[in-house]
C-alpha cells in the first residue's frame, strides 16, 4: 500500500460523535478520481443480498474497491463518500453505515449518510459514491 495523498482534518471544536473526519485535503497536482455510485450488483447484473442493508453495503464496498483499482487507487485514497440508503428508518441507515465505516477503518473520510426514496436497480437498498485523490 502506497502513502496516501489524502490528509484527513479533525475539527476538535466540533462534536466527536461523528465517526469520520470533518474535512479532507489533497495537495496541488493530485489526480482526482470521481467514482460513479458503487451498487450491490452481481457479475450478471442482478442485485445481491435482497432485503439486507448490511449485505448490500458490503457488496457496494467490494464494487468500490474494484472501481478504485481500475483507476489506480485504493480505499486509503478516497477523500470523501456519500452513502445512499433507500429507507426512512435510521436503523437501516446505521446498518449500512457500520459496514462502510468498518471497511475504511482508521481512514475515516468525510462522509454523508442519507436516506433516499428509491435507487436505480430492482431491489437496490444501498449505493456508495466516492471521490479519491492520488499523487501519480
Amino acid at each position: 500500500m502506497s502513502a496516501s495523498a489524502v490528509r484527513l482534518i479533525r475539527a476538535e471544536q466540533l462534536s466527536g460523535v461523528a465517526e469520520y473526519a470533518y474535512a479532507a485535503t489533497a495537495p496541488a497536482g493530485t489526480r482526482l478520481i470521481f467514482l460513479a455510485g458503487a451498487c450491490p450488483l452481481a457479475d450478471d447484473g442482478s442485485t445481491v443480498a435482497v432485503g439486507d442493508y448490511a449485505g448490500q453495503a458490503s457488496r457496494c464496498v467490494e464494487t468500490l474497491i474494484e472501481a478504485l483499482a481500475a483507476a489506480g487507487a485504493e480505499l486509503h485514497d478516497v477523500i470523501s463518500t456519500r452513502v445512499l440508503v433507500a429507507s426512512a428508518r435510521q436503523s437501516d441507515l446505521v446498518a449500512a453505515w457500520e459496514v462502510v465505516r468498518d471497511a475504511f477503518g482508521d481512514h475515516d473520510v468525510p462522509s454523508t449518510l442519507m436516506g433516499v426514496t428509491v435507487l436505480g436497480y430492482d431491489d437496490q437498498l444501498v449505493e456508495i459514491e466516492a471521490v479519491a485523490a492520488v499523487a501519480d
